[in-house]
C-alpha cells in the first residue's frame, strides 16, 4: 500500500482512511465463505425454454433449474433415477414404465405429475414450437409422426400416464440406451400452468422464462437473471432432496471471450472457466498445473457446409475442403489439449463401433477433386465466408484452416466472427457458407450422431439430405440387435464420407480452469454436472495464492480502493 502526499494533513488522512484500504475478499473467497459458486458460463443464454435452446450453455443452467427422469452418473454416466425412483422394461423392450417421486414438487409447491410429463411431451412435439431438437423424443411410438403432421391425435403417441405418479413410454423398435436418452436437456419437464399462464402450448419465447416467472422441478429455482451480466440460481425449498443441497446459490456469468474468463478467474472473480485460452494451456500446465483440468470430451468439433449454395452444393467441393485439413497439426499447434483427430462424425469407440467409412486426408485428390468441380488452381472459385461464434478459441483454428485452403486449394475464405444469438439464427436461416459447430452427445453409441444429418433432423443445418441415408437411418432405428443395426450404419458412414455435408475437425477435450475450494464437481466425458452434490470447501491453494499470481498481477472487478483522490492502492503479485 502506498501513500500519496497530501500535504500537512495528509498523515491524519492516511490514519483515518488507511483501514479502508485494507484488501477486501474476492468473489471467490466471499463465495467459499457463504457456499456461493461463481462459474463462467460462456455465451450470454439465448434464452431458458429447454425445449427450444440448443447450447451447452444454455445446458449448464437449465440442470440446475430442471430435473430429468433419468441422469448419468457423474462418475461412470450409466443412467440412474433422477425425477423418478426407477423403471422397468417389458421383455421385448418396448414399453419402459417410469415411477415418479411422490415427494417432487415444482418451486412454486406443485407436485410434479405423469400428466406434466405427457404435456411436456406433447409441447416438444408440437409443430408450431418448432424444437429443433424434438428428434430427441423419436425413440417414442409415433413421436415424429405427430410432429411431422401424419397423425393429429396425441394419444396415439407413446408417452402415456398410468396415474399420478407413473409414465409409461412405448417405444418404436427396442432401445437399450432409452434410459440415458431421457437424461437429454430437450426432455426436460415444463410446468404447464406457467407455460398456459404466459402464452399457449405451441408459442416460443414467451416470457415464461424471465426472473419471477419461471417454474421448475430442479435443485435450483431462478432468482435472477440480469442479462448480458449473469444468472443466479438458488436452492428450491420444494425440491424432493434439498437435504443434500449444500450451496445457497450460483451465478452463471456469460462471457464470451476466453481471455476476459481467464483474467476473471486469476481475479478471483470465478471459480470455474467455462474455457479456457487455447494459447495459455501450456503455460498453466508448466506453472499452475492444479488450477488445469483436461478431460475427455464426448463431442465432436466440425464444420457445417451449406450445401443449398453453390459451389457448396458440389459434393466434389465439400470433399475436397475436408481432405485438405491438416488436423494433427491444428490439434498440436493451436488446439494443444490433447483431443483427437476425427475422420468421422461419431467419436470412435461410441458404443463399441467400429465406423464403415473414414475422411481421408489427401491434398493432391482435394486438387483434383476442385479441378474436376471445374476450379484448378482455385482459378475461379467464389470468395466464401466462415462462420463463428465469438471466441478466442474459435478464431486461431479457423484462421489456421483458411490458410491451409489458401495454401493447398489456392481458394479465398474470409472470417466472420458473430456472438451467439447471431450465430444460431445464422445457422437457423441458413445464411451462411461454412460454420464452425459441435455436437456433444447425449447417449454413448453412434447414431446419436449420425441421426443429426438426417434431413429432417432439426441439428441438419447444412441443407443437405439423401433419401437413402434416410432409409437406412430409419431401418437401423428397427434393428434392435447391435451387429446388424452397426452393418447398417457402417453404410451411413459409406454415405457420409462419399456427400461430405460436413468436415470434421476432432473429438473434444475439455480444459478448463478449477479452483482447488470447488468440490462435487468431478469431469466426465459429458461435463454431466450434479450442482446438488457440489460445494464449496476454502482450500489452502485458494488461501495461500494472489489472485494474479499467474501472468501477473490483476486488480479485481469490484476494486477495494478508496476514491484515488485520497488513496492509492498498488497490488503485488
Amino acid at each position: 500500500m502506498v501513500f500519496r502526499s497530501l500535504g500537512s494533513c495528509g498523515l491524519m488522512i492516511a490514519l483515518l482512511f488507511g483501514a479502508g484500504c485494507t484488501k477486501r475478499l474476492t468473489l471467490v473467497e466471499l463465495g467459499n465463505r457463504d457456499q456461493v459458486l461463481h462459474l463462467g458460463n460462456g455465451a450470454e443464454p439465448a434464452d431458458l425454454d429447454p425445449q427450444t435452446v440448443l447450447g451447452i450453455p444454455e445446458s449448464q443452467i437449465l440442470y440446475s433449474l430442471f430435473e430429468p427422469l433419468t441422469l448419468l452418473d457423474p462418475v461412470d454416466l450409466h443412467p440412474v433415477p433422477a425425477a423418478s425412483t426407477g423403471w422397468e422394461v417389458s421383455s421385448d423392450g418396448l414399453v419402459y414404465t417410469f415411477h415418479l417421486r411422490p415427494d417432487a414438487r415444482w418451486s412454486n409447491g406443485d407436485p410434479v405429475t405423469a400428466r406434466d410429463w405427457v404435456y411436456s411431451y406433447r409441447r416438444l412435439l408440437t409443430k408450431g414450437l418448432a424444437a429443433q431438437f424434438s428428434y430427441n423424443a423419436f425413440y417414442v411410438a409415433n413421436a415424429e409422426e405427430y410432429l411431422t403432421g401424419k397423425i393429429t391425435d396425441f394419444a396415439q403417441v407413446g408417452v402415456r400416464e398410468m396415474d399420478p405418479l407413473t409414465l409409461e413410454f412405448r417405444l418404436r423398435s427396442p432401445t437399450p440406451f432409452f434410459p440415458s436418452a431421457l437424461s437429454a436437456f430437450t426432455l426436460l419437464p415444463v410446468h404447464p400452468g406457467t407455460i398456459e399462464k404466459f402464452g399457449a402450448l405451441d408459442r416460443p419465447n414467451t416470457m415464461w422464462t424471465r426472473t419471477g416467472n419461471l417454474v421448475s422441478n430442479g435443485p435450483f429455482m431462478l432468482k435472477d437473471w440480469k442479462p448480458n451480466q449473469f444468472v443466479s440460481v438458488v436452492p428450491n425449498p420444494y425440491y424432493w432432496d434439498r437435504a443434500k443441497v449444500r450451496l445457497k446459490e450460483i451465478r452463471f456469468y456469460g462471457v464470451d471471450s476466453e481471455d476476459s474468463e481467464e483474467r476473471m478467474f486469476r481475479a478471483g472473480q470465478i471459480h470455474a472457466t467455462y474455457n479456457m485460452p487455447l494459447a495459455k494451456i501450456d503455460l498453466y500446465r508448466a506453472k499452475e498445473p492444479d488450477l488445469l483440468r483436461i478431460t475427455e470430451y464426448y463431442g465432436t468439433y466440425y464444420f457445417n457446409f451449406n450445401t443449398r449454395k453453390p459451389p457448396l452444393h458440389d459434393p466434389r467441393v465439400r470433399r475436397a475442403l475436408a481432405m485438405t485439413i491438416d488436423r494433427k497439426a491444428i490439434i498440436d499447434n493451436v488446439a494443444r489439449a490433447g483431443q483427437q483427430p476425427a475422420f468421422e462424425f461419431a467419436p470412435p469407440g461410441a458404443g463399441g463401433y467400429t465406423p464403415g467409412a473414414l475422411v481421408r486426408e489427401d491434398r493432391d485428390e482435394a486438387r483434383r477433386l476442385l479441378a474436376e468441380a471445374g476450379f484448378p488452381g482455385g482459378r475461379g472459385f467464389p470468395k466464401l465466408e466462415l462462420l463463428f461464434n465469438t471466441s478466442e478459441q474459435h478464431r486461431p483454428i479457423c484462421e489456421a484452416i483458411q490458410q491451409m485452403w489458401k495454401r493447398e486449394l489456392g481458394i479465398d475464405v474470409t472470417l466472420s466472427n458473430q456472438e451467439w444469438k447471431v450465430y444460431l439464427n445464422a445457422m437457423r436461416d441458413g445464411t451462411y457458407d461454412i460454420a464452425r459447430a459441435g455436437w456433444i452427445g447425449t447417449v454413448p453409441d453412434p447414431h446419436d450422431y449420425l441421426q443429426n444429418i438426417r434431413s429432417s433432423a432439426g441439428n441438419n443445418f447444412t441443407g443437405w439430405g439423401n433419401a437413402d441415408y434416410d432409409r437406412i437411418l430409419a431401418e437401423s432405428e428397427r434393428t434392435p440387435e447391435n451387429a446388424a443395426r452397426f452393418r447398417l450404419l457402417n453404410q451411413l458412414d459409406e454415405i457420409f464420407v462419399r456427400e461430405m455435408p460436413l468436415a470434421p475437425l476432432f473429438h473434444y477435450t475439455r480444459p478448463i480452469l478449477i479452483r482447488p475450494s470447488v468440490k462435487g464437481f468431478p469431469g466426465n466425458q459429458r461435463d454431466q454436472r450434479w450442482y446438488k452434490n457440489m460445494y464449496l470447501e476454502p482450500a489452502t491453494e485458494d488461501k495461500g495464492r494472489p489472485p494474479g499470481k499467474l501472468g501477473g498481477p490483476v486488480r479485481p472487478l469490484d476494486s477495494p480502493c478508496w476514491p484515488t483522490t485520497l488513496v492509492t492502492c498498488i497490488s503485488r503479485p
